[in-house]
């Protein structure tokens, strides 16, 4: 067991020495969770907290521009802005000011709208009262959006549902209103108005669980297990630089002049770097759980089941070493294994879920997902942080990190040997 230890005493050294390495493995998976949380929970807020800047010109006097405008102050997600630099908005300046970015949204409402609506309700009214049914629009009012260029598709979605929102509420108004009068004019016994009673059918938003726990997922719960995965497997990139480094100096030929197995070297290697991934997965958490707080940002929970967590972390980190020592291996020179590491890991990591969910890429995407790494560890992790499962519930996945610990470590001794890259 000494030359094991003396092995392992030699690779740390060499971990401890690369200093821009080890910032590399610790300190920028530290500043991509808290960048990217603080990205995802301003974003969340930016919709719900009145932050979409929109400007409003609206012709309309009467009631539906009332109306309308009303209810996109009170909706509690725009800023509604009815001038520019203290100047009365036209239609000109409102679709230059959206055009260049400085408004999200511009709507402008046209004259006379409330006067039309009116008309063509009356006009289907009187006909449904008369048993003629009506089948074209006589009069339909066109409200104008803008949006600005660079605002996405779907957030474009979302705005505009909110708004044809309104806009059928208070269309509904009138249309009652006229059933109303109508009946009024027909009937011997005049009928009051009645007020419609708003929301009556009420949406409760809850989290599926399969345990009796009160929590609700958040950006940090998301963020957190996405890039530890990142950061673990980024231990490829330093953990194959060394394996180069010493066949290049002659330090793994002298070494293997040794009475020592080749798999006290080989171990050696996977138990120090075990320890940094070890390492980089608690600082994430401890991070999640101490720092995030003080930066306003959603404190981590570990979830309900502790050996479930360790489990995943440890087979995560099993199939990043692996994955790290197969290209080591294979890999001739310095260059070749820093740039194959770094874009393979960025691949694994995007097709995974870790840049973009897997659930909105297209159907052969999230088929293709199923064979990353980086994704068999994140919906582990997943299933601790998110969904307060258990450790059967992550032993597919976990396995499946195992196995690809196992293929890629067995393929990197098989290729040692054809290669003879011991003598």
């Amino acid at each position: 067991m000494n030359k094991f230890r003396f092995l392992v005493y030699k690779d740390f050294l060499l971990l401890v020495r690369d200093k821009a390495g080890l910032a590399m493995m610790f300190l920028m998976p530290m500043l991509l969770v808290i960048i990217m949380t603080y990205l995802q929970d301003s974003t969340f807020h930016a919709v719900h907290e009145s932050h979409i800047p929109l400007l409003l010109l609206n012709r309309d006097t009467d009631s539906l521009g009332v109306a309308i405008e009303k209810q996109i102050a009170q909706s509690g997600i725009f800023d509604v802005r009815k001038t520019i630099n203290g100047e009365p908005v036209t239609k000109e300046n409102l679709v230059m000011a959206v055009a260049k970015g400085d408004y999200m949204v511009g709507i402008i409402v046209p004259e006379q709208a409330t006067l039309h609506i009116r008309k063509n309700v009356k006009r289907y009214v009187a006909g449904a009262f008369n048993g003629k049914a009506l089948s074209s629009v006589a009069d339909s009012v066109q409200i104008a959006i803008y949006f600005d260029p660079a605002i996405k598709s779907s957030f474009r979605t979302t705005l505009m549902s909110s708004l044809r929102e309104y806009a059928v509420r208070t269309e509904s108004d009138f249309i009652f209103n006229e059933i109303i009068a109508e009946v009024n004019r027909l009937s011997p016994v005049p009928v009051a108005d009645v007020q419609l009673a708003r929301n009556q059918v009420i949406f409760t938003e809850q989290y599926a669980s399969l345990k009796e726990r009160d929590k609700i997922p958040n950006s940090t719960q998301h963020n957190v297990p996405a890039w530890s995965m990142f950061a673990i497997f980024f231990i490829t990139i330093s953990l194959s630089g060394n394996i180069i480094k010493e066949r290049d100096d002659g330090s793994y030929t002298r070494l293997r002049l040794m009475p020592c197995p080749y798999a006290f070297y080989l171990f050696s290697k996977i138990a120090v770097y075990f320890g940094v991934c070890v390492l980089q997965f608690a600082a994430l958490m401890l991070l999640g759980v101490f720092v995030f707080p003080y930066l306003g940002l959603p404190s981590l929970d570990f979830g309900i089941d502790y050996f479930a967590l360790s489990f995943t972390c440890a087979s995560s980190a099993l199939a990043a070493i692996g994955y790290g020592v197969l290209i080591g291996k294979v890999a001739v020179t310095h260059q070749q294994a820093a740039i194959f590491a770094s874009i393979s890991v960025v691949i694994m990591a995007a097709i995974g879920g870790v840049w973009i969910p897997v659930f909105v890429m297209p159907h052969v995407m999230r088929l293709i997902s199923h064979v990353s790494p980086l994704n068999w560890g994140l919906e582990s992790f997943y299933a601790v942080f998110v969904r307060n499962e258990n450790g059967m519930s992550v032993l597919p996945e976990c396995a499946a990190s195992l196995l690809f610990f196992g293929l890629c470590t067995g393929a990197a001794i098989w290729y040692n040997k054809r290669k003879r890259i011991d003598l």
